[in-house]
């Protein structure tokens, strides 16, 4: 059987490009308007994980469509007011805030509320960190890598175990991690670990 070659036009990178840079402009653009309206925020998610892997090895991130933002509910009012001079529109959805870009951007790809020392979801053992700021060398502000750790092991979806799996291909999580995290999410850890090419 011979391989079947499929042309493709430059457009298609092109526009992966252009995705890939809106949602870094959403990024500065949330992130700027909370720091010059002093709030508190971390940025976590895939964000996160991209900001802390490019620190060892910029060839090893990977993209995410959305910006997570690790902020205090006491300041939702004045976040909201923030962002929609931002240029973003917020909605609330089963209980989540997100802010989408307009004139028409979706709400997956836009800024996602998570709130500290929160229960996200109720099938969560723990809750949500509290905003920690890491010493990474950026123009936001980045939550430390051992909150961030702990919050992918708690949603453990396979876009977290491939992210954890990142952090772990560049070296910031080993074994001396399965000390680090809380214990009811070792066996998580352990098990990528023990296995990571799956």
């Amino acid at each position: 059987m011979s391989a079947t070659v499929v042309g493709m036009s430059w457009e298609v990178l092109y526009r992966a490009e252009r995705a890939m840079n809106k949602t870094i402009e959403r990024l500065i653009r949330a992130t700027t308007a909370l720091d010059q309206a002093n709030i508190p925020y971390a940025v976590v998610g895939g964000h996160a994980v991209a900001a802390w892997v490019a620190s060892i090895d910029e060839s090893a991130v990977r993209t995410t469509r959305d910006v997570d933002l690790l902020v205090r509910r006491a300041d939702l009012a004045a976040i909201t007011i923030a962002l929609e001079q931002a240029g973003f529109q917020g909605e609330e959805v089963l209980g989540l805030f997100a802010f989408r870009d307009l004139p028409q951007g979706k709400l997956g790809e836009g800024v996602h509320l998570l709130f500290e020392k929160e229960i996200i979801r109720t099938d969560y053992p723990i809750p949500s960190p509290e905003i920690a700021i890491s010493s990474l060398k950026t123009d936001y502000k980045v939550i430390e890598l051992p909150p961030l750790v702990t919050m992918k092991l708690l949603a453990f979806r396979r876009k977290d175990q491939v992210h954890i799996l990142d952090m772990m291909g560049v070296g910031l999580i080993d074994v001396t991690w399965l000390d680090r995290v809380p214990p009811m999410l070792r066996d998580r850890l352990h098990t990528l670990l023990n296995d990571p090419d799956g």
